[in-house]
C-alpha cells in the first residue's frame, strides 16, 4: 500500500467518526433532558462536525481528483464510509448517549496527545486544535457518567446497561491494519495499541468513580465499520444526511 493510498484512507476514516458522530449529537438538539444540557450537546456536536469538515478539506485537497469536502461527505454509498460502529449506534436515552460519548472522548483525548507529534503539518496543527475541544467534551461525558453512575437507583442502573452495551464496540477503535501501519512507520499517524493501557486506565478510573462495574477486557468486540461494513443504523443515518444533497443535487446557497 503507498502512502498516499494509505492517509486518504485513514483521513477519511478520521473524517468519518467525526461527521456521523457529530450527526448523532446533533439529533438530540431540542430533545436534551435540560436546557443547558441540550445546548452543551449541540455544541458538543459543532465542534465534533468541524473537525469533520476539516479533515474531509483536507482530504479532498490531497486527493487531487477536484472533488470538494461536501463530495466526500455527502455522495458517497453506505459501504464507502469508513467509521468505526461506535459512533453510529443510536441516541438511545442520555445515558447510552454518554456512554457512547464518554469512550470516544476518552480515546480522542489520548489520540490527539500523541497525533499532535506527527510529521503531517495538517494533522498535527489539527490534533492541537481539537484536544482543547476534546478536552471539554471528555469533562462533560465523564462528569455526567459520574453523576449517573452514582445517582439514584434507576440512574445507576440505566448507566451500567448503557456502558455494557457500548463496551463490546470500543474494541475496534484500537484495531491496526495496513493503514495506520505503512503511515506509524513514517511517523504520521499514532499507534492505537500504545494508548489502550493508558485509555483502559482513564475508563476505569471514572467507572469506579461512578461506582459501576468496569466491564471485561477482553469480551468479544464488535467491529467492521472501519472497512465499510457497517450496522443497520447506518443507511437510516445516511437517508437524513444527505437527503437535501440528493434531493436538490448540486444546489448551493
Amino acid at each position: 500500500m503507498t502512502t498516499k493510498d494509505a492517509l486518504f484512507t485513514y483521513l477519511l476514516r478520521q473524517a468519518d467518526l467525526n461527521l456521523v458522530l457529530g450527526h448523532r449529537v446533533s439529533e438530540w438538539c431540542g430533545h436534551g433532558p435540560v436546557l443547558e444540557q441540550d445546548i452543551a450537546l449541540i455544541n458538543t456536536a459543532l465542534d465534533i462536525l468541524g473537525q469533520a469538515k476539516s479533515l474531509f478539506n483536507y482530504a479532498a485537497e490531497y486527493q487531487g481528483e477536484g472533488k470538494t469536502e461536501d463530495d466526500l461527505a455527502y455522495l458517497r454509498v453506505e459501504r464507502e464510509y469508513l467509521n468505526p460502529l461506535i459512533c453510529e449506534q443510536p441516541n438511545g436515552n442520555f445515558g447510552d448517549t454518554i456512554a457512547r460519548q464518554f469512550f470516544i472522548d476518552a480515546f480522542q483525548y489520548l489520540y490527539y496527545q500523541e497525533l499532535k507529534n506527527s510529521k503531517n503539518e495538517f494533522l498535527s496543527a489539527f490534533a492541537e486544535k481539537s484536544l482543547k475541544e476534546v478536552t471539554y467534551h471528555l469533562r462533560f461525558s465523564s462528569e455526567w457518567l459520574t453523576r449517573l453512575g452514582d445517582g439514584t437507583e434507576e440512574s445507576h442502573q440505566k448507566m451500567q446497561e448503557a456502558v455494557e452495551d457500548m463496551w463490546s464496540f470500543t474494541g475496534e477503535l484500537f484495531e491496526m491494519d495496513d493503514v495506520e501501519k505503512t503511515l506509524v512507520t513514517e511517523g504520521i499517524v499514532v499507534d492505537t495499541t500504545s494508548i489502550k493501557e493508558e485509555w483502559l486506565n482513564l475508563v476505569s478510573g471514572v467507572l469506579t468513580k461512578a461506582t459501576l462495574t468496569v466491564p471485561d477486557n477482553n469480551a468479544w468486540m464488535i467491529s467492521g465499520g472501519r472497512i465499510g461494513q457497517h450496522s443497520e443504523y447506518m443507511g437510516f443515518i445516511l437517508s437524513d444526511l444527505q437527503y437535501l444533497q440528493r434531493a436538490y443535487p448540486n444546489a448551493s446557497w
